[in-house]
């Protein structure tokens, strides 16, 4: 592991490193480097520095990789990655006199590629901004790997430093690490592709460490839900000290990706989704999980009224949604128990296996709430849009396999959808307008259609007045919101 640092500029040490992580580190970095990203291998003839450039050349070249030849006689090879991008890989050793370098082009790589440089002592001066990665060989073919660089520049490189030795103890090393896309929360995922298959590693530094946080949730709630029979991913290594955990990858069939390779699926895909809830629901939430009862939804909905009504020029409209919200719960939910809500359970957290049990993501925000909560998340999805039928086909469904009184229950729909679509207004809102996040601005128009269904219910009048004088997101709403933020799309 690493150990303390002392050098001006470290950012990390691995001790021992055998070649296994050796090469794992490459592979880590090679995932999180960029164009214009130079890496500079330092360290005495047979120190690993070719082994180390030939693992994060092939890893950035992903299923086809080429041969890696070391650059000693060439003095520069170069290739393309799986994404188009340059990489110049470059062994210095026999140059002479420091402004060869002008002839090998090496200067102007530099701006746009990535490059690797072997014995760098011989640049004068080494290129301002490089990632040093010194080889130091000890006893028994292991290596000390001291990385140092711009602390600002590099500060994710101590987290890939730690990511390669969790892959390395995990027995992952050997694996192609490959960034997936986010969510809006501080995680990040990448898939790992190797000799016996793939699997996905969750990155959480916010849960390093601490007792209650995303990670020890998550474990807990993959736990009860793969007790039960549904299938969350097995958990094939952890360590909640660091926030690191590897996780079975159930692929890339997200719902939301087959319906929109093949629309007419949608009818038999929502019905198995309706299954899944009502069978959900046959269990007792856990103890664990928070409630999200009437007053945390009020609590919430004061996201809307804090961040949306200003931004779209009425500040104070809105003001009493919150407590319309908390006067209305127990008038349409109270009398039905809590059920366990998996809260973001929408058509890109759930994967499509065939006849399969349908997989299931991120799910360590779940919440104890009434059953119709989970069903306003899916079928009132704000990244997609669900079809009238499709929406009345499932709920009819699900209110026929529980048995639930079908007016309360569509009363309960309509208030929860519209609890749960006016927090999304005001996230989507402050993404913007606090954290420069745009995108989600273009969900607004859904997310308020839905809201204005919702409050259409007759039992929602009193939250319909509340709303009366807020503006929906028209497109200069939406624009302005972009300006305010600094987006001129």
């Amino acid at each position: 592991m690493d150990t303390a640092l002392s050098a001006p500029g470290t950012l990390s040490v691995i001790d021992e490193a055998d070649e296994a992580l050796t090469a794992g580190l490459a592979r880590a970095l090679a995932a999180v480097l960029a164009p214009g990203d130079t890496l500079l291998l330092d360290g005495p003839v047979g120190a690993g520095k070719t082994h180390f450039a030939r693992a994060l050349i092939r890893a950035r070249q992903g299923d086809a990789p080429e041969d890696v030849p070391s650059p000693t006689f060439t003095l520069v090879q170069s290739y393309l990655d799986a994404r188009g991008v340059e990489i110049w890989h470059a062994d210095l050793y026999r140059l002479t006199d420091p402004s060869e370098l002008v002839e090998l082009g090496l200067d102007d790589a530099m701006d746009h590629a990535i490059t690797l440089i072997e014995w760098p002592d011989r640049m004068a001066p080494p290129p301002p901004g490089a990632l040093t990665v010194t080889l130091a060989a000890t006893a028994d073919d292991r290596r000390r790997i001291t990385l140092s660089g711009d602390p600002a520049r590099w500060a994710h490189v101590p987290r890939m430093a730690q990511i390669a030795q969790f892959l390395h103890g995990a027995g992952w090393a050997g694996a192609r690490v490959e960034p997936l896309a986010g969510d809006a929360s501080s995680r990040r995922y990448f898939r790992l592709i190797g000799d016996s298959g793939t699997a996905v590693l969750m990155d959480d530094p916010t849960s390093s460490g601490q007792p209650g946080s995303d990670m020890a949730r998550y474990l807990a709630m993959t736990g009860w839900l793969r007790a039960r029979g549904f299938h969350a991913p097995e958990i094939l290594a952890v360590s909640e000290p660091e926030g690191l955990l590897l996780a079975e990858d159930l692929g890339d069939d997200l719902i939301a990706r087959v319906l929109d390779r093949d629309p007419q699926a949608a009818a038999p895909i929502y019905d198995r989704i309706a299954d899944l809830v009502a069978e959900l629901h046959r269990h007792p939430p856990p103890d664990f999980v928070p409630p999200l009862d009437g007053p945390a939804l009020a609590q919430q909905a004061e996201l809307f009224a804090a961040w949306y009504p200003a931004a779209a020029g009425r500040p104070g409209a809105g003001a009493k949604v919150a407590a319309t919200i908390a006067a209305l719960h127990p008038q349409l939910c109270a009398d039905t128990p809590p059920a366990l809500s998996l809260r973001d359970f929408h058509a890109e957290n759930l994967v499509w296996r065939g006849d399969a049990p349908i997989g299931l993501l991120d799910f360590q925000d779940a919440v104890a709430v009434h059953p119709a909560y989970e069903l306003a998340s899916v079928l009132q999805d704000a990244r997609r849009d669900v079809a009238p039928e499709i929406e009345e086909r499932a709920l009819s469904r699900y209110i026929a396999a529980t048995g639930q009184d079908e007016a309360r229950f569509r009363a309960a729909y309509a208030l929860l959808g519209a609890a749960r679509n006016l927090r999304i207004i005001g996230i989507f809102t402050r993404l913007c307008l606090r954290d420069g996040k745009t995108r989600y601005l273009d969900f607004m128009p859904r997310v308020w259609d839905a809201i204005a269904r919702d409050i259409a219910h007759p039992a929602l009048a009193p939250l319909s007045a509340a709303l009366r004088e807020v503006p929906p997101p028209s497109p200069d709403i939406i624009a302005a919101l972009r300006a305010q933020a600094g987006d001129v799309r």
